[in-house]
């Protein structure tokens, strides 16, 4: 296994196989491990399975869409990679931060209540 293929299945391999762990198991109860944790996400049971289910989703995909893409880069274009699989990671967790905050914001108030 050349070093590049190596690279990729070590940052995003890794993070797709969290995320589907995450989707398989997400957390039952608000804790302060596991789970999808922001201050507004903590507020109530209700509040909580909803970002969990959500961004476990948003997680699951768009690693997986990073994974393949990492995959391409390496396998048909040979290209050199430095910095790529990493952005790949970090756009993941952002643009799945960025979809669950937005649906916490779309379906309950800021006192925690659905709308």
């Amino acid at each position: 296994m050349n070093d590049a293929l190596l690279y990729v299945f070590t940052t995003n391999g890794l993070l797709f196989l969290i995320s589907v762990l995450f989707w398989k198991f997400p957390p039952k109860k608000i804790n302060s491990l596991y789970g999808y944790r922001t201050p507004k996400a903590t507020q109530n049971e209700q509040i909580w399975n909803f970002a969990n289910t959500l961004f476990n989703k948003s997680l699951l995909i768009y690693t997986g869409i990073s994974f393949i893409a990492s995959l391409a880069f390496v396998t048909f274009l040979n290209a050199t990679l430095t910095w790529q699989p990493m952005a790949f990671v970090f756009l993941s967790i952002i643009v799945s931060i960025v979809k669950t905050e937005k649906g916490l914001t779309e379906n309950f108030t800021e006192e925690g209540k659905k709308k």
